[in-house]
């Protein structure tokens, strides 16, 4: 599970990132609103843990804009902020949860674990399955139709990028820069393509679509929709 710690306060930034990163989850850190913007455009985060009043800007307005792009992501607030308006607000956003400071750092670590254990259920931990098709992504084995199938680690690693963000079309260069973050080589226009082709060679039978091409912008993964 990697989590954003969006946190002006270094002292409190910093204690969170080590208490979360102890507890196994991957951590990054950001003290205002614009990097934290830059991150979550290279980066999917399971949890963002989201401040509201940023040097610049609003952590409101950062929780709408990531709902609307990645409504899976979920929101914590974490604040001074106690007013009962303030919370409605935040749960109206679609925030997940709202823990006023101060707060005990046990507690805390508490409430995302629960929360991340619940997503883990809800979403299948690291599998995908519309019933036609199923990935293992922990295991690396797949089948569609009941019928073993096979793909290369890039295959996998492109597969996950594109569930991940269904429904949101990724451009080339964000798949390029999510490719290249996970596999630590540089990917290239060509092997992208190549790797797109051959996915799509394998699961998009009996007209079924999972991978849209959006002209001009990029591909979209549409999870398997009759032709």
């Amino acid at each position: 599970m990697r989590i954003l710690v969006v946190e002006d306060d270094p002292l409190l930034n910093n204690t969170l990132c080590y208490n979360l990163t102890a507890a196994g989850y991957s951590v990054d850190a950001a003290m205002t609103k614009s990097i934290a913007k830059q991150l979550s455009i290279k980066q999917d985060y399971d949890l963002i843990v989201l401040d509201i009043n940023l040097p610049d800007g609003d952590g409101f307005d950062f929780c709408n804009e990531i709902k609307e792009s990645r409504p899976d992501t979920a929101v914590i607030f974490l604040t001074a902020r106690d007013m009962e308006s303030d919370q409605l607000r935040g749960f109206e956003l679609g925030a997940d949860d709202y823990v006023t400071k101060p707060f005990p750092m046990s507690v805390f670590q508490k409430k995302v674990a629960a929360l991340l254990a619940r997503l883990s259920r809800q979403y299948g931990g690291d599998c995908y399955d519309d019933g036609n098709l199923f990935v293992n992504f922990s295991e690396m084995v797949a089948t569609l139709s009941g019928e073993v199938i096979s793909f290369t680690p890039m295959e996998y690693r492109l597969l996950k990028v594109l569930i991940k963000n269904t429904q949101i079309v990724l451009t080339r260069q964000v798949l390029l820069e999510k490719l290249w973050d996970i596999d630590g080589n540089f990917v290239d226009e060509h092997a992208l393509t190549s790797a797109i082709s051959r996915v799509r060679n394998k699961i998009e039978t009996d007209n079924f679509q999972y991978i849209k091409t959006v002209y001009g912008m990029g591909y979209m993964w549409v999870g398997g929709i009759k032709k």
